[in-house]
């Protein structure tokens, strides 16, 4: 619980510090996509920000002694399609969990509120599916 406790503070923190040196929302589908246009102004602190996410796991495993526990049972066709079922509601939803579910609820954005709430009901739909063997 207390790494749980510490992943989320330091997502918390994270998120803050950007909004309070760049004025910019901490929605990794939004930092990624413009790491793909081409505007040089501010490729460094998106390019740094997607190093410091690829590192979290690293630095996990200097300070727990071993690698985080990441364990999926599902087929690659299967996870395939997720991704792409991810990708294509980050673009119809304006965002991403990040975006709308750490920043937009902590700056009370009503379209995050319902952003969220369509997040958490598909997730719910989805796991009841799964379990109940209705997906398989």
């Amino acid at each position: 619980m207390l790494v749980s406790l510490g992943g989320g503070a330091l997502i918390g923190a994270s998120a803050a510090l950007l909004l309070l040196t760049n004025g910019r929302i901490a929605g990794i589908s939004g930092i990624v996509g413009g790491l793909f246009r081409p505007s040089g102004h501010d490729f460094a602190w998106r390019a740094a920000f997607l190093i410091g996410l690829l590192l979290g796991p690293v630095a996990f495993r200097l300070g727990a002694g071993h690698w985080p526990e990441v364990r999926v049972d599902a087929s690659w066709p299967l996870l395939v399609t997720a991704g792409l079922l991810v990708g294509y509601g980050t673009r119809l939803g304006s965002g991403c969990t990040s975006g709308h579910g750490v920043c937009g609820l902590a700056r009370l954005s009503p379209r995050s509120f319902v952003a969220v709430g369509t997040f958490m009901a598909a997730a719910i739909i989805t796991v009841f599916l799964v379990r109940h063997g209705v997906a398989r």
